[in-house]
């Protein structure tokens, strides 16, 4: 019989993957990225053009190869492509010891 575990919010954590909290940001980001190349209908040609990114290169980020990449590259890629990105800071819970960050796309 195979024994299921519940995750948690972030596979990078449960995979004791370094970083895991900026890694879960990243792939909120590059989700937003590939949300809004798919919404807009640019090819991907296209899309790797406006982001002054080689097809390949684009490829592999959103593929999942983004560990190199800054957050605030990302977030210049979405400017880019015409997104918005806002950064709200906010009290947190008072049952957290510290905060934490999140990628919310709207």
């Amino acid at each position: 019989m195979i024994e299921i575990e519940r995750g948690s919010s972030n596979v990078y954590a449960d995979l004791e993957i370094g970083n895991a909290e900026a890694m879960q940001v990243k792939a909120g980001l590059v989700r937003a990225i590939a949300e809004t190349i798919e919404q807009t209908g640019v090819t991907l040609a296209h899309a790797a053009n406006i982001l002054g990114l080689s097809v390949p290169d684009l490829s592999d980020l959103l593929r999942g190869r983004f560990r190199d990449i800054s957050d605030e590259r990302l977030i210049e890629n979405l400017n880019r492509l015409g997104r918005d990105v806002d950064i709200v800071v906010r009290t947190a819970p008072p049952n957290q010891q510290q905060g934490h960050t999140r990628v919310i796309s709207a």
